[in-house]
């Protein structure tokens, strides 16, 4: 019985260990970024939008994916989780403490390119409005966005 409750304990601390593993950080944010800005200067901005809309697993991991957006007019281009904004510009729309972000991400990525940018935001796997930290990359005329929600 011994054996039993300690196996069980270990499984149980390997399982939320491993939970814990999979929590994505700023650093796997700018990554699925900078693997967004390869694709586009590989193959090109259709490519990339038919990516995240296909939720292919190097742009969507659960609650970290990229988005990809027109720096000059703000209309979404490509969005895996919420498809009705594609197409629509949202930039002065605000978030649920009145922020407009949207407008803060497109003068970030045209001042410098990439940065980051705080918000709060529906999360796709709690389906929750949370604090998110965005990580943004201008690569041309459009901006990529992979946040991370801040537990």
């Amino acid at each position: 019985m011994k054996l039993l409750a300690t196996a069980t304990a270990l499984c149980l601390a390997l399982a939320s260990s491993s939970a814990l593993a999979f929590e994505p950080t700023e650093k796997d944010a700018i990554a699925m970024a900078e693997r967004g800005a390869a694709v586009i200067k590989a193959k090109g901005k259709a490519e990339m939008m038919k990516k995240i809309n296909a939720k292919d697993p190097d742009f969507v991991q659960g609650e970290l994916y990229v988005d990809m957006r027109d720096i000059k007019t703000g209309i979404v281009l490509a969005h895996p989780y919420n498809p009705s904004i594609v197409g629509k510009d949202l930039t002065d729309v605000p978030d649920a403490n009145g922020k407009k972000y949207r407008r803060e991400i497109i003068e970030l990525a045209a001042a410098k390119g990439k940065g980051w940018v705080d918000y709060q935001y529906k999360n796709p796997t709690s389906g929750k409005i949370e604090p998110k930290t965005t990580y943004i990359l201008r690569v041309d005329d459009v901006v990529l966005e992979a946040g991370i929600y801040k537990k």
